[in-house]
């Protein structure tokens, strides 16, 4: 590539609409030629060595349940225009998949994730770093949703998981990141305002042509 690709990253509390937001401003920079959205979830640590059992009480709200070193490693070679090999994770067997999945260099990258801002060195990476928030009881009811729909999970194991270890480890490791953030959002609003304030900050960081493709986000 002829340019740096511009990296933004999203962060917030689970359920707060992080991926949302991430969908939609691929859509209104371009498309998926053009911007790319990795999910910091893709990185959780493979749990192929621990029994069922064990698997049930891991806590993977913490920074540590994710592999930062590959995390931090393929990101960085997103953010200098190579294409990286990014895992897939199996949420239900808690174990990574056979085939990584190619992400290719694109103009724009999307990073997204709870502790997309956590790390010193990631963050340093982010020419634009977004905070969604959202209310507890929005982002638990979209997590009961999300988990019974993609990770067979009943609403009581979503709430014992929440109260134990989601809600916590927020409070402890992720709201403080929001300090972090060039443009902080409400994941409770209306999704297009939330694009047009990222790219606003874009362009007051590169210039209108950097997102001229912005005006699709209605």
């Amino acid at each position: 590539m002829s340019e740096r690709p511009y990296l933004i990253g999203i962060a917030g509390a689970s359920g707060s609409g992080k991926t949302l937001l991430a969908q939609r401003l691929v859509d209104a920079l371009g498309g998926p030629g053009a911007a790319a959205v990795v999910a910091l979830d893709s990185y959780f640590r493979d749990l192929s060595h621990l029994t069922e059992a064990e698997c049930d009480e891991w806590n993977f709200d913490r920074p540590e349940s994710l592999e930062y070193e590959l995390a931090a490693r393929q990101i960085e070679a997103l953010a200098r225009g190579k294409s990286i090999e990014k895992p897939v994770y199996n949420y239900a067997t808690h174990r990574r998949g056979p085939r990584a999945e190619h992400v290719a260099p694109a103009r724009f990258v999307i990073i997204e994730g709870l502790y997309t801002l956590y790390w010193d060195a990631m963050r340093a990476l982010f020419r634009t770093k977004v905070f969604v928030e959202a209310r507890d009881a929005v982002c638990l009811a979209r997590r009961e949703d999300r988990d019974a729909r993609e990770r067979g999970r009943t609403p009581e194991q979503v709430v014992i998981q929440w109260e134990a270890t989601v809600r916590p480890m927020y409070e402890r490791h992720i709201a403080p990141t929001k300090r972090f953030a060039d443009v902080v959002v409400d994941g409770e609003g209306d999704v297009g305002t939330n694009v047009r304030a990222v790219v606003a900050h874009m362009q007051r960081q590169v210039g209108r042509s950097c997102c001229s493709s912005s005006g699709k986000e209605t």
